[in-house]
């Protein structure tokens, strides 16, 4: 079982549509627009991932009482730094994941690499605030890796992992 979406409030779409469409590839494909059980009105955004069941979608709130000065960063909203809540996308090979953080560059973004031994990662932040990634996994799970995670569920002091193998930050390609 998989999720089919994940929706977030967003305060500017045309910067969102911008990053998620154009540089980021996933496809505008349906927009629900009705008022909220609050008062006010949505337009609820939905952006296609790799088919017809996996979506990103965005709200844009109209006169919604309450919303007035709200945080689309879910990690600020939640008090906690910026990297631990964020959004995560698979990608199915390294030349992909490549291409991808290429073209993150190129759109003007800084761009964060990670290889966390056992998968790789490329970070940026989108326009709501939010990290936002892409991860190839590149290494496979062991009875060792599930024993090792059911008891840090209790462990109070537990041994730290190896660190990554390599952390990069690739900075934005100047305008041309």
């Amino acid at each position: 079982m998989g999720y089919h979406h994940l929706a977030l409030a967003a305060r500017d779409m045309k910067a969102i549509h911008a990053l998620y469409e154009g540089v980021m590839e996933f496809e505008l494909v349906k927009v629900e627009i009705g008022p909220a059980p609050e008062g006010g009105w949505a337009k609820h955004f939905f952006y296609r991932m790799e088919d017809d069941s996996k979506f990103i979608a965005f709200w844009e709130l109209h006169d919604v009482p309450g919303t007035e000065s709200f945080e689309t960063s879910l990690s600020k909203a939640a008090g906690v730094p910026d990297h631990i809540n964020h959004i995560s996308f698979d990608v199915k090979d390294r030349a992909e994941l490549e291409r991808r953080r290429e073209k993150w560059r190129a759109a003007g973004l800084d761009v964060l690499e990670i290889d966390h031994n056992w998968c790789h990662s490329i970070y940026t932040k989108d326009p709501n605030g939010n990290f936002v990634e892409f991860c190839l996994t590149t290494g496979a799970f062991s009875k060792a890796d599930r024993e090792e995670a059911l008891a840090a569920l209790s462990a109070d002091e537990p041994a730290f992992s190896k660190p990554p193998a390599s952390v990069k930050v690739h900075q934005a390609k100047a305008a041309s």
